[in-house]
């Protein structure tokens, strides 16, 4: 998959394309079976497969929604993407003066004389174009104007997978990773940063890698403890998780952090994707650090128990 950060760099580009058109946060279940139909007709047509996607999401541009949680970064969302066998990622900057495109325009300007479409995969209810004024039926006469066939995905395919990032959010806000990873097919990320922390954790027995994730608009799940696993320095590692305030040593910041079993060395400033696969309590304040201490034993054995089901 060759990733282009502008459609303009794609003009250069000698393919005709066939191309879906959205944000696909979180790459689930229902975007997939959209994702498949236009690999297959790729494959089928000797057209290359493309995705259109923005970045900044709409919201944060047009509505200023600063409190927008999406369940991918800019980075995770191409890495789930490469998986899938897509020719071209484009991934087009999403600014003011892009959403005052006409329909016409976007048409015309984009889908045809830049990305050089010449098929449309999209869903029933896709609106686009100024004000988001267009829809299916516009796109289905451009495509008579303009020489280029659209598929229409009806209703009941997509509703067929019960599957929307909303309720993926709303799982994950709950602190039920088993069924937002049931609805994306895979297990939800955490990508960052290994910072120092206090130390706390070595002082227990339980040294612990302090994630900060720089992207501000990640979803982090429900505040607790959780099972994880990750893959560091090309081994795969299991271990379990905190996201919270850690009112028992009367922490005042919410810190993610991680304790890896049977890990050995110096993570600090180093890249890790943390992985989530089951949550195993809340987060409670406890009546002293001895307390906390025989509580993280129990959650390593149990989180032990759910890795060797």
């Amino acid at each position: 998959m060759e990733t282009i950060h502008n459609i303009s760099d794609f003009k250069n580009i000698p393919h005709k394309t066939v191309v879906t058109i959205g944000t696909f946060d979180g790459v689930h279940l229902g975007h997939r079976k959209i994702l498949e139909r236009l690999t297959n007709n790729a494959k089928n047509t000797g057209l290359k497969s493309t995705v259109l996607t923005f970045f900044p999401h709409p919201r944060m541009v047009l509505q200023k929604d600063v409190d927008i949680k999406l369940l991918n970064t800019l980075d995770e969302k191409k890495q789930i993407l490469e998986t899938l066998g897509l020719d071209y990622l484009i991934i087009h900057p999403f600014t003011k003066q892009f959403s005052r495109l006409s329909s016409i325009d976007f048409v015309r300007n984009i889908l045809v004389n830049s990305i050089k479409s010449k098929k449309i995969i999209i869903g029933y209810d896709h609106r686009f174009g100024r004000n988001r004024n267009a829809n299916i039926q516009d796109l289905i006469s451009f495509g008579n104007t303009f020489d280029f066939e659209v598929e229409e995905i009806p209703a009941q395919e997509i509703d067929d997978v019960s599957v929307s990032s909303t309720k993926i959010r709303k799982a994950l806000l709950e602190g039920d990773v088993e069924t937002a990873n049931s609805y994306l097919n895979y297990a939800y990320m955490l990508t960052g940063t290994v910072s120092k922390g206090k130390g706390l954790g070595r002082d227990f027995g339980f040294p612990t890698a302090n994630l900060h994730i720089a992207e501000e608009y990640k979803l982090i799940p429900k505040n607790g403890a959780y099972v994880v696993k990750s893959q560091i320095q090309g081994k795969e590692y299991y271990g379990m998780m905190n996201i919270g305030f850690n009112p028992t040593v009367d922490g005042s910041r919410k810190s993610i952090e991680v304790n890896f079993f049977e890990f050995e060395g110096n993570l600090y400033d180093k890249k890790i994707q943390v992985q989530l696969l089951h949550r195993i309590r809340d987060e409670h304040k406890f009546n002293s650090v001895e307390e906390l201490k025989e509580q993280l034993k129990k959650d390593k054995s149990h989180s032990l128990d759910l890795i060797s089901k």
